[in-house]
């Protein structure tokens, strides 16, 4: 019997989704595979009602060579996303036909719901043979679940950050870190123009990989990153120095939007998502404040926000994507399950997909960063792996 393969995307969206799913499909169809493509991640099953069939086709469609034959000229994801946790559904998202149902596992006294029982249900009623999630360390916390169960999985590491535990690159990082260097450039000339000190706050949770490498790239003069306590007032002299020295008379400096200033609590806002985040942003501007009121000097705050992943994949993000898509398939084909695909040292390999839960991956601050002076330092590039991750 021809063996069906699911395929979802979960989390923020990133350049290289849409040639990652492609790959899959194409790779999959090749074989003689059926590919089921489930929207809105694991809302889609969440979402999927057994006893209305009206939901059938909105959350689920099979995905052949025509529907996917162009989705990897875009950024973003055809099949769309979500930040639903099957295991831990709050009571205003709870789909209307699943409360009060035997399906919810209570979670706490707030009406908090652990849905996985019905998430293998409906995978059941699919006759998904394997699933294949493409998504960050909180997606793939629910795939890990399901394979704890055992469900077979075959994961797919994507994010920005370039956080996901156990894997050298995700989808996603390299087009972040290229919109980055550009928008840098190129608000030089304002912040030059002005002769003001330029603060470009940059996602990436709570990992400074992009504020590292986005500054290491575009040579700024100084990179503040979550995993180094800022100390305010040596950063404003330092800054004032670069100003200085600077035939424009500007500096500029990014910040991960994660970063806590010394005797100050991290900035985030709104209430906690289904993986216990809130949202993190606004550090740049609460650091700008702190130099004018302390220098005098004039400020230009940007905050690149989700420009850093929107528009189409850049050639690193297409090739790494097609190639760990081509590479989830043969391993359903091999009967290899409960992995993530990876990168370690260039090479395309697999980790036990356990592993994510394991760790958090942040910046080795030893190796790639000058604490005393807030800067990129890279001590020693023999061996170092390409990404500085």
């Amino acid at each position: 019997m021809k063996k069906t393969i699911g395929v979802l995307t979960g989390g923020g969206d990133v350049p290289g989704l849409n040639p990652c799913i492609r790959a899959v499909v194409m790779s999959a169809l090749e074989m003689d595979y059926r590919v089921l493509g489930i929207r809105r991640g694991w809302a889609g099953l969440v979402n999927y009602n057994l006893n209305e069939p009206s939901t059938f086709d909105y959350y689920i469609r099979e995905l052949d060579r025509e529907q996917v034959r162009t989705i990897d000229r875009t950024g973003g994801t055809f099949l769309h996303t979500s930040r639903t946790n099957p295991q831990r559904v709050k009571p205003d998202v709870i789909p209307d036909f699943l409360k009060n149902s035997s399906y919810g596992k209570p979670l706490d006294d707030k009406g908090t719901m652990d849905y996985t029982d019905y998430t293998l249900k409906v995978l059941a009623h699919l006759n998904i043979d394997v699933l294949v999630p493409i998504g960050g360390d909180d997606t793939l916390s629910f795939a890990a679940r399901l394979h704890k169960e055992g469900f077979p999985v075959v994961a797919i590491p994507k994010t920005m950050d370039n956080d996901v535990f156990g894997t050298d690159y995700c989808i996603g990082f390299s087009t972040a870190i290229t919109r980055s260097v550009d928008f840098i450039n190129n608000m030089r000339t304002s912040v030059g123009s002005h002769e003001r000190i330029g603060i470009v706050e940059l996602f990436g949770r709570n990992s400074g990989e992009t504020s590292l490498i986005a500054a290491y790239l575009s040579n700024v003069d100084r990179a503040v990153i979550p995993e180094v306590h800022c100390d305010v007032e040596k950063l404003c002299n330092f800054l004032l120095e670069d100003k200085r020295s600077n035939p424009s008379n500007y500096a500029i400096m990014t910040i991960s939007e994660g970063a806590i200033l010394e005797g100050k609590d991290v900035v985030e806002s709104g209430a906690e998502d289904a993986y216990g985040h809130r949202k993190l942003g606004g550090v740049g501007q609460l650091l700008s404040e702190e130099i004018q009121r302390r220098t005098g000097q004039h400020t230009m705050v940007q905050q690149l926000a989700y420009l850093m992943r929107s528009g189409a994949p850049d050639s690193l993000d297409r090739m790494v994507a097609t190639s760990y898509g081509h590479l989830a398939v043969q391993l359903i084909s091999r009967g290899e399950y409960g992995k993530m695909v990876a990168l370690h040292g260039g090479k395309y390999t697999t980790v036990p997909l356990s592993i994510i839960t394991t760790g958090k991956k942040v910046v080795d601050v030893p190796a790639f960063y000058d604490v005393e002076n807030y800067r990129p330092k890279i001590k020693d590039f023999m061996g170092v792996p390409m990404f500085l991750s």
